[in-house]
């Protein structure tokens, strides 16, 4: 049976300065903040904020991992995301499609916002059957078959949202016919997962499936749109390499998109105005996900199709626990990688035509784990620019 009570504990915290420069952003310096056990022992809070010498400034907070009560089979959480960013290139209208080039580029100054909530619902199949919540919890769990109701952790999510996106100067934008130009969205993401890592930090073996559906009901000033999302990994242990690496791994990510209301339109106050999703919440590629040497929402369309893979190793030399900084903090791994994107969107869903002409990204990165949380940093070459990003998580 599932253990309905909480062990005893300590809220452990953890603060992390950082600094880096890229061309987008300029010379950006921050700090990021967690805390362990925050009310309930398997819950954390984090927080991070950063500020340019370009005037861009950001600010995230999440809440995760609360529950009702110990043997109950629900997560909350909260993600609260603000960004004010200053001469900073944007992409609009026809410089978003799969034949836009680096030169269709806006400059201008944008406020962004991103808010929500999240309740997921662990079901009682595969490792969750017996051992409620805490399956989905643990980082690591054996992988005991290939279907859901056998291994792995099912969970079905649901995510109320507000986006918003709020140009400085809007005239530079002229508005396409029939777009919908809202500057905000609300909406409920719905998200079936069935996690079937055998580590949810660092997995070696197993796969991932997810499929997100989008809805915004509209109201009478922004038009109403439905989108869905499929996303599907796959693991593979290739073993160690004499004494150089301790660990190889090959990991794969298909991913596919599409939004069924596109052609659709509807009146409002007066304007006939497509069932499409403002650019900035629209299927997209670029960003910390897929095709990684673009900025974020580069491509958009109706539909889009993407494919990437990582080479991730770990090396048998780990000097970080003695290194400045580092050796403040509890780093068990770091973990070098080679990875490749290719992708593109179209303004149809025709599996043909997303094959074609399809953009790429190449990179490498370096990922350590950092009190329980994977940080990256990552180098992307691509065929229109190159980007260095600092996240956390594996991008899949």
């Amino acid at each position: 049976m599932a253990d309905t009570t909480w062990p005893e504990y300590e809220p452990d915290v953890n603060v992390v300065p950082f600094a880096f420069s890229t061309d987008s952003m300029g010379f950006s310096v921050g700090v990021a903040g967690l805390i362990k056990g925050a009310g309930q022992p398997q819950s954390a809070l984090i927080g991070a904020g950063l500020m340019t010498d370009k005037g861009t400034w950001i600010s995230y907070f999440g809440a995760n991992n609360y529950t009702l009560s110990a043997d109950s089979r629900w997560l909350l959480g909260l993600e609260l995301y603000s960004a004010s960013y200053k001469k900073f290139d944007y992409f609009v209208g026809p410089g978003t499609s799969n034949d836009s080039t680096a030169d269709d580029a806006i400059v201008a100054d944008a406020r962004e916002d991103e808010y929500r909530f999240t309740a997921r619902y662990i079901l009682p199949l595969g490792a969750a059957k017996s051992n409620g919540l805490m399956a989905a919890l643990r980082p690591n769990r054996p992988v005991t078959g290939n279907v859901p109701w056998e291994s792995g952790v099912t969970s079905i999510e649901f995510r109320p949202f507000y986006q918003g996106r709020k140009f400085a100067n809007e005239s530079l934008f002229p508005v396409p016919d029939k777009a919908n130009n809202s500057d905000s969205v609300y909406g409920l993401e719905t998200r079936l997962d069935w996690d079937n890592r055998n580590n949810s930090r660092n997995p070696t073996e197993g796969s991932r499936s997810q499929f997100t559906a989008t809805y915004d009901p509209g109201s009478s000033d922004r038009a109403s749109w439905m989108k869905w999302e499929a996303s599907q990994s796959w693991f593979w242990d290739v073993g160690p390499l004499g004494e150089l690496l301790d660990q190889q791994v090959v990991a794969f990510n298909i991913y596919t998109a599409d939004t069924p209301t596109w052609n659709q339109t509807e009146n409002i106050g007066g304007r006939e105005v497509y069932n499409r999703p403002p650019e900035y919440a629209a299927n997209s590629l670029g960003g910390l996900y897929r095709l990684r040497s673009f900025q974020s929402n580069r491509y958009v369309g109706r539909s889009a199709m993407s494919y990437s893979m990582e080479y991730r190793v770990l090396p048998d030399w780990q000097p970080l626990g003695d290194w400045p900084i580092f050796n403040w903090y509890d780093v068990p791994w770091w973990q070098w990688v080679a990875f490749a994107d290719v992708g593109r969107v179209a303004d149809d869903y025709n599996l043909v035509e997303l094959h074609k002409d399809m953009k790429w990204s190449a990179g490498g990165a370096v990922r350590f784990q950092v009190e329980g949380i994977v940080v990256r940093a990552e180098m992307a070459w691509g065929s229109e620019d190159n980007i260095f990003r600092v996240m956390v998580n594996q991008p899949f």
